[in-house]
């Protein structure tokens, strides 16, 4: 009681003066929760390109939430176990998180991981700007807000260490430039320059068309001095995969986080360690090293084997970095316009020739009338779109983000260009907008570059590039 007189005497006296109290006296909190977002089974899986019917649960799907609270700004960090979801759904969980919370939409990152064997958060039509959540859609959307709510209720004092660590042996660029007159003709009768995914070990192959990213960069909370409360990683892999028939699993992206868990021994913790990875830029980088032959793998083998070769040197690279108290946060969010990028004439009559003339057959899957029918989706879009970009500032470090599959080159630039370190890209945030590559790519064509599979202008990396550059340069180092 004497205590509370005496502070309340003091802020009066201080108000008096002029001086200005921080509105938080505990300083730098943290807290983390996760929720279960797993789908009913019989939901259509998408991570390729016939969608099947969910029959089992490997592993449960998760929205992992990281809370950050500097006394002024609060950013809460959420990654969820989905190949990526429609724009609608990030609003629509931001929306709620921000009337239940206070947390400004623009201070929530909300990100895919990207795995390839969770049911589809796109909606039935995931071409189409807008759409009406469906049943699963809301689910996802709710879950999120409540894991934002549910790690503000265990914040606690804390500090952060930021840092990175190199992890080279599991990436690789899957994009492959190819001997003269070895290259297949696409679903749409042209040959490319490059190809996605080419047999492994192949004599035909000549260099991938891109580089990797192989730096994992760190943001880890703990209390001071004390129990871990969360990490949220980032690195640049597509996805490892080699499940069961019909499995729901989070892929590597889970194993990460519990292998983490055991490694920073807070599995039976209270509250709960949260450990999380994100997709950075990855939209031209995966698992296969395409100059030997791949060896036959049993399911989850190799998933296993690269997230806990990750996790162990994320976890000794923890055990080295600083932490510190004196941690600022800070948020920029924008939704520059570009255009969509629609099919001509000529891909319109293409289109409608193949889906005419090309029969179908059970059990195959046809490329060039999968094509078609994505073109013609995609007629009626409108000239432009915004897009929602961000950048989030956790001490020195600077998250920038977009809602594509972006390619590895664009991270890298991104990095190079910010000048508060360390900097990097979480891909498939607040949305899905299909692949982005470079303008460079785009000429060399090949899978990513596809009509359907691209849906934003030739240009569009560079005006979103500029934007998060821009953006960037506006937070004090």
């Amino acid at each position: 009681m004497r205590y509370a007189v005496w502070l309340g005497c003091v802020t009066i006296v201080f108000a008096m003066c002029g001086v200005t109290i921080a509105a938080d006296p505990l300083g730098l909190q943290a807290g983390a929760a996760t929720s279960n977002i797993t789908p009913e089974l019989g939901i259509p899986i998408v991570g390729g390109f016939a969608p099947y019917p969910a029959k089992h649960v490997h592993d449960e799907l998760h929205a992992r939430c990281l809370v950050l609270d500097d006394g002024k700004t609060k950013l809460a960090l959420v990654v969820c176990d989905l190949l990526g979801f429609h724009r609608a759904v990030s609003e629509a969980a931001r929306q709620q998180i921000e009337q239940a919370t206070g947390i400004p939409r623009s201070h929530v990152l909300i990100s895919a991981t990207h795995t390839h064997s969770a049911g589809t958060a796109l909606g039935e039509k995931r071409y189409s700007p807008e759409q009406q959540l469906d049943l699963y859609q809301q689910f996802v959307a709710k879950r999120i807000a409540d894991g934002v709510r549910r790690a503000l209720i265990t914040l606690r004092p804390a500090e952060v260490a930021v840092g990175t660590v190199d992890i080279p042996e599991h990436v690789f660029n899957r994009r492959w430039f190819m001997k003269p007159d070895t290259m297949p003709e696409n679903p749409f009768g042209k040959i490319d320059q490059v190809k996605m995914n080419p047999p492994a070990g192949s004599a035909n192959l000549v260099d991938p068309a891109g580089p990797t990213d192989p730096t994992v960069s760190i943001i880890a909370a703990r209390e001071p001095n004390g129990a871990p409360i969360g990490v949220f990683a980032t690195y640049s892999l597509h996805y490892v995969g080699g499940v069961g028939d019909g499995h729901i699993s989070a892929d590597y992206f889970a194993v990460f986080a519990n292998h983490l868990t055991r490694q920073m021994d807070a599995e039976h913790q209270d509250p709960p360690f949260v450990a999380m990875i994100a997709n950075g830029t990855s939209g031209d980088i995966n698992n296969i090293n395409f100059r030997t032959p791949r060896a036959a793998k049993k399911p989850y083998e190799q998933m296993r084997y690269v997230a806990e070769d990750v996790a162990a040197k994320v976890k000794e690279r923890i055990a080295a970095l600083p932490y510190r108290r004196d941690i600022k946060l800070d948020a920029r969010y924008r939704e520059p316009t570009v255009k969509w990028r629609k099919p001509t004439e000529e891909d319109r009559e293409w289109a409608e020739k193949t889906l005419e003339t090309r029969p179908i057959v059970p059990g195959k899957t046809d490329l060039s009338r999968i094509y078609a029918e994505r073109t013609l989706a995609l007629v009626d879009l409108p000239e432009t779109t915004t897009v929602p970009v961000q950048v989030l500032a956790i001490g020195g470090a600077r998250i920038g983000t977009m809602p594509c599959e972006v390619f590895c080159e664009i991270g890298l630039e991104f990095r190079q260009a910010a000048k508060s370190q360390p900097a990097w890209m979480v891909s498939l945030s607040h949305g899905y907008f299909g692949y982005l590559p470079t303008p460079k790519h785009h000429d060399l064509g090949g899978y990513e570059t596809w009509l359907g599979t691209n849906r934003l202008e030739r240009n569009a990396s560079v005006i979103l590039l500029d934007n998060l550059k821009e953006m960037t340069a506006e937070i004090t180092p």
